[in-house]
């Protein structure tokens, strides 16, 4: 009779651990269904607008430029064509002043320098958070300031970032020193939006969702030790076998169950940051 009531338990408690984690169960769909592969998350937009280098082959000793004054007739140009001015922003003062000297002492004329810094690059450098930036280069002994704009306008490329609307700051660099043996005029005009000019957002979500996505991924490998060791386990003939399988049931259901929690949390972080994303790039966009 002892051994008799002993069998029943075993196999009660047999069928009722394998009925709790078989592919049938909601748990185990859940696993399967609810983390598919990496969920989208959006980036920010970020552009960049050049035109090919300007160039002015003309020697004029008396050509002499001024920041302050391409600045000024640069905000003058966009006044004529019905835009607002842009107002002067010093870290992009400081990239346009870096990409002078570079330009001097590399001997190259072009937005990308030898070592591959671009405009983004040097914005990142000097710590401007944009939207979007933009560059306009010149070389040459241009009369004035007026002529060296009037040279930009006329150029398709030039005149387009001057007259950009999504534009809202500007910097002007100029400086005279030897480039390819002559003596001439290096300007350089930055323009930039930053992303203040939006809504922001948040750093510490991204975080967020990276760390649980790692620890959503350490948790899959053990989950699929588990469920190859219970389908192994085909043939229980003993109270210690069935212990030990239930254990393993318990161990593996528990898994599932912080391994759900965690998606369900990523993607409403996802979906927080995302809306976030979308928000920002409308604003940019606008």
């Amino acid at each position: 009779m002892k051994k008799f009531l002993i069998t029943i338990f075993i196999l009660m408690a047999g069928f009722a651990a394998f009925d709790y984690w078989t592919n049938d169960n909601p748990k185990l769909k859940d696993w399967a269904q609810t983390y598919v592969s990496d969920q989208n998350i959006e980036e920010i937009k970020q552009e960049v607008f050049t035109s090919g280098p300007l160039r002015n082959l003309v020697k004029n000793p008396s050509a002499n430029l001024t920041a302050e004054g391409v600045i000024e007739w640069t905000n003058q140009q966009r006044i004529n064509n019905g835009l607002p001015k842009l107002s002067i922003n010093q870290k992009l003062s400081k990239a346009a002043q870096i990409k002078v000297q570079d330009m001097f002492e590399k001997q190259y004329f072009e937005h990308v320098s030898p070592d591959g810094k671009g405009p983004a690059d040097l914005a990142r450098q000097v710590g401007y958070d944009y939207i979007r930036v933009g560059e306009n280069l010149a070389l040459g002994n241009y009369d004035n300031d007026q002529k060296l704009v009037e040279a930009w306008m006329n150029s398709p490329g030039h005149r387009a970032n001057i007259l950009n609307e999504k534009f809202t700051e500007i910097s002007v660099y100029v400086l005279k020193g030897i480039y390819e043996g002559e003596e001439t005029w290096l300007a350089v005009q930055e323009f930039g939006k930053p992303t203040s000019s939006c809504p922001a957002v948040s750093p510490f979500l991204k975080i967020q969702i990276d760390s649980i996505e790692k620890e959503v991924d350490s948790l899959q490998p053990q989950m699929a030790v588990l469920k190859s060791q219970l389908e192994s386990l085909s043939e229980l003939e003993t109270k210690e076998e069935y212990d030990a399988y239930n254990q393993k049931v318990t161990e593996f259901n528990s898994l599932v169950k912080i391994f759900n929690n965690k998606v369900d949390l990523l993607k409403k972080l996802i979906g927080d940051y995302n809306a976030q994303i979308r928000r920002y790039n409308l604003c940019a966009e606008n």
